[in-house]
């Protein structure tokens, strides 16, 4: 099957747009290549440092050039259930470098902070630098160049994106992301949403809603919701960098250890002392980038990855602009439910047939580029797999099945959820903007009300819990940009919107801050950029004006004559208290240097 026409006109314009920047990229890493490994060039004395810690087999082993060193870098910690699996996937890598005559050492260690934990904190304001820390500090671990090739420990939300970065940074290793998978299922996400809601009205206590929580995030893995961590495993094995059928198989399983033996053994196969030699800056091109966006759309991901992927093709040399994601969205079908965008969770979606079952859908009619590098060594049709263990124990793939295991969760395309993607870009008077539609009902997808302006969440909450919020509203929460205080989530507002939705009332959400992944019922225009800390027009937004936000039409726009409009002073706001505290005083230069959410809202010069 061929490429479907729009995608195949979007992905040769990111070609023509991204040619002087990518041979750039691919000259320089092909460079670095051509050296041969790294260790060659160590001096003795570098090299008597690099494995001084090592066994005397190690040590052995890395005097020469022969044998490959695979270097881990990991983001365990043992505080995130996501990320706790991790502790013991080092020496099991090290046990498998082994058993193919190879040696496996950390590299270094990453930091993942969880957005769970700091919703609505003050922490919440390093979160998206985050991911340029997690880049950075990976690049550390690997700038020792005393390794063949690199495995990315990492699942969360800024962690997986910031792994990427620094793996194609230095594109000319061969790099393979290895998952630890979601949790168990606990209580379901409704009910779980219900409590919260209860709780913002006042009808159940603390005790209550801690119970509910604590039910719904009970065991070491990622959240089950299809947030930005689970929108992660998806990006990774879409774009070729998981084994097939790994993302989400639970933690402390014996496939899951399988599957990270595997991934082991594979990284090792793929250096370039191998004969498959793979580097990762070859297999992220720019149809990988556009399958990336493709699976977005098709599965209702995270909003994040808006920023998120555009700063990882940067990294590469490759341009995506928000045009092109919110084209491609014109014309990819939603294929799966899974929560805020359904009923169902990750579990129940990887029961149903996972992204197997998707792939090998939107290959059959040509939505996705199958002629890609994997790191499996097969093009993408290699990925429409499940992974099982035989009774020797022992790796083996199936297709999948040729029908859904349950079409309400994961759908054929020929019964889509909807025609068009889960992610719409917004265009107006006042800027640019991401809505998460797919959880949206269909006559909310138009809202028109009157807006109320906040510089808080803080701000909102009060008003609510006064009373103040009577009849449709256009709740628009304002300096929350990367610039003004690092883009925060904004989940505080959600069961207060729903609240007010539920009361019957035209309800939708304007910010320059962010909502992730768990986006959900109200429509929420985010990512407004120009910023208003850059003085974007968001800033001039009075109380009362009109809003529209149409998300058929890709409309944002305020309801004011132009003249008016633009004649208007823009707001400020003294963002003082946000510049220190939890560390947010070092993080001054991310603030003063950051680029815009269309852009990436990154740091680096790219």
């Amino acid at each position: 099957m061929t490429i479907q026409d729009r995608i195949g006109d979007v992905t040769e314009r990111i070609v023509r747009r991204s040619h002087d920047s990518r041979s750039l990229y691919l000259d320089r890493i092909g460079k670095a290549a051509d050296k041969g490994p790294q260790r060659s060039r160590l001096s003795c004395g570098n090299l008597a440092h690099g494995f001084a810690a090592c066994g005397l087999s190690d040590k052995q082993a890395l005097s020469g050039d022969v044998v490959p060193n695979l270097g881990i870098i990991t983001s365990y910690n043992d505080m995130l259930s996501a990320h706790q699996p991790y502790e013991t996937y080092p020496a099991l890598i090290r046990e498998a470098a082994h058993e193919v005559g190879a040696v496996a050492q950390v590299a270094g260690g990453v930091p993942a902070m969880c957005d769970g934990v700091t919703q609505g904190q003050d922490g919440m304001e390093l979160s998206l630098f985050s991911r340029d820390v997690i880049a950075m500090s990976a690049a550390v671990g690997l700038s020792h160049q005393m390794f063949d090739a690199a495995v990315f420990l990492g699942i969360c939300d800024k962690i997986v994106p910031g792994l990427a970065i620094a793996a194609l940074s230095f594109g000319h290793l061969p790099s393979v992301f290895v998952p630890a998978g979601p949790m168990t299922t606990g209580i379901s996400n409704d009910d779980k949403a219900k409590v919260r809601q209860l709780y913002a009205e006042g009808k159940v206590g603390r005790d209550a809603l801690l119970e509910s929580e604590s039910k719904a995030y009970h065991s070491p893995g990622t959240c089950t919701f299809y947030g930005t961590a689970n929108s992660n495993q998806m990006l990774m094995e879409i774009m070729g960098l998981h084994m097939p059928g790994a993302s989400f198989v639970n933690p402390g399983t014996p496939l899951r250890d399988a599957l990270t033996r595997e991934a082991t053994r594979r990284a090792l196969a793929i250096s370039a002392l191998g004969n498959e030699f793979t580097p990762a800056g070859e297999i992220i091109n720019e149809k990988a980038i556009v399958n990336g966006v493709v699976g977005l759309h098709a599965t209702g991901g995270s909003t994040n990855h808006t920023m998120h992927l555009v700063a990882i093709a940067a990294t590469a040399g490759i341009k995506l602009t928000w045009d092109d994601i919110s084209e491609l969205s014109d014309v990819v079908p939603l294929l799966a439910r899974v929560y805020p965008n359904g009923k169902a969770d990750v579990n129940h979606f990887q029961a149903a047939g996972g992204l197997a079952f998707l792939i090998r859908e939107l290959l059959s009619d040509g939505y996705l580029h199958k002629d890609v590098k994997t790191v499996h060594g097969t093009d993408l049709s290699g990925y429409t797999v499940e992974a099982k263990l035989d009774a020797d124990g022992n790796i083996v793939r199936e297709q999948v099945p040729a029908v859904s295991g349950d079409e309400t969760v994961v759908a054929p395309l020929s019964k889509a959820f909807q025609p068009t993607g889960g992610l719409k870009m917004l265009t107006g008077n006042f800027g640019k903007a991401v809505i998460k539609i797919s959880a949206v009902a269909r006559e909310r997808h138009i809202i028109e009300a009157p807006a109320r302006v906040f510089h808080s969440q803080d701000d909102f909450l009060t008003a609510f819990n006064n009373k103040e919020l009577k009849g449709d509203i256009a709740a628009v929460v304002r300096f929350q940009g990367p610039k003004a205080m690092g883009m925060p989530e904004l989940h505080k507002l959600t069961p207060c919107l729903g609240i007010l939705q539920d009361r019957g009332h035209k309800v939708a959400l304007i910010t320059d801050g962010r909502m992730s992944g768990a986006s959900g019922k109200v429509p929420a225009a985010i990512h407004v950029t120009p910023e208003a800390a850059n003085g974007g027009p968001i800033a001039k937004i009075k109380d009362g004006d009109m809003i529209r936000i149409n998300a058929v039409t890709g409309e944002l726009m305020v309801l004011v004559d132009d003249a008016e409009f633009n004649a208007r002073p823009a707001a400020t706001e003294d963002l003082s208290e946000h510049q220190f505290g939890v560390g947010r005083d070092l993080f001054a230069a991310f603030r003063a240097n950051v680029g815009a959410a269309e852009n990436g809202a990154h740091v680096f010069g790219v």
